[in-house]
């Protein structure tokens, strides 16, 4: 289990408010977990602690994971350029420095910024910034992914791009935690859901996450015979058929698609908002 709080709780001083106080939380691989609450309420706190910056100070966190971290506000002033800081972290996360410069070309590519490999962080701009602070989290191949507002200041392009390395990264049993504001950002995947209410950590009620599957085959081919439970269907104009199931169902539905009479061509997995759903 990547990290386990047990009766965590956090101040800013000896004798200071409690931030946050009793929080139990476990966070099991390959799992996706949101956290939600008011501006203030501790959200980002939590998430420090999660990923190893902040101590308790009471209670205690078990579990030592390959921990990456995106904050809130990623600090550009600093005496690289965009491939010499991924390289850099890459070497500090152990990778050859052969190894940590593909990785940085490759989510650089990724989120639509390999022009700006060579130029230093300091003449980037926000969107761009934000852009290799997300690539440094996810070069190392962390277990635990810890993102604090990750897809604030990024376009529309690199959003969706964002959404599909979270996904990969928990369908490779790593761990996500994650703060966003938007309240749709991958709810049809998240696995657990909490709050920060006062100095507690809540659990939110979730509904069954949901996948589609959109995929085509030539015309006259039929679906294949028997479809997973609460599968549904439908065909744009294109052709392409764009099935939803219940996320436990999809691998299922993948199986039947690829072993179905007829060639049946994937063209895209991804999970569904709450309100696609």
């Amino acid at each position: 289990m990547p990290r386990t709080f047990h009766q965590v709780g956090r101040r800013y001083g000896l004798r200071g408010p409690w931030v946050l106080h009793a929080v139990g939380l476990a966070l099991s691989a390959g799992t996706l977990v949101r956290v939600g609450g008011v501006n203030g309420s501790g959200k980002s706190t939590l998430l420090r602690l999660a990923a190893g910056i902040d101590t308790p100070s009471a209670g205690r966190i078990e579990g030592r994971p390959r921990t990456a971290y995106v904050p809130e506000r990623f600090p550009p002033a600093l005496p690289f350029t965009a491939y010499g800081y991924l390289t850099h972290l890459g070497r500090i996360h152990g990778l050859s420095r052969r190894t940590a410069r593909l990785r940085a070309e490759h989510w650089l590519d990724r989120f639509g910024a390999g022009a700006y490999g060579d130029m230093p962080l300091s003449e980037l701009s926000k969107g761009t910034a934000q852009k290799i602070a997300v690539a440094q989290a996810l070069l190392a191949e962390p277990e635990l992914l810890v993102l604090d507002e990750a897809w604030t200041g990024l376009d529309a392009e690199a959003r969706d791009a964002l959404d599909d390395a979270v996904t990969e990264r928990v369908a490779g049993g790593a761990t996500v935690l994650f703060v966003d504001h938007d309240p749709g950002r991958l709810a049809g995947a998240v696995t657990a859901a909490y709050e920060v209410s006062g100095t507690s950590l809540v659990p939110v009620a979730q509904s069954a996450p949901r996948v589609r599957i959109d995929a085509q085959a030539p015309p006259g081919t039929k679906l294949p015979d028997a479809l997973p439970p609460e599968a549904t269907h439908e065909t744009d104009p294109s052709g392409t058929v764009r099935f939803s199931v219940p996320a436990a169902h999809s691998d299922a539905l993948l199986r039947a698609l690829l072993t179905a009479a007829g060639t049946w061509h994937i063209h895209r997995v991804h999970p569904l908002a709450a309100r696609e759903r």
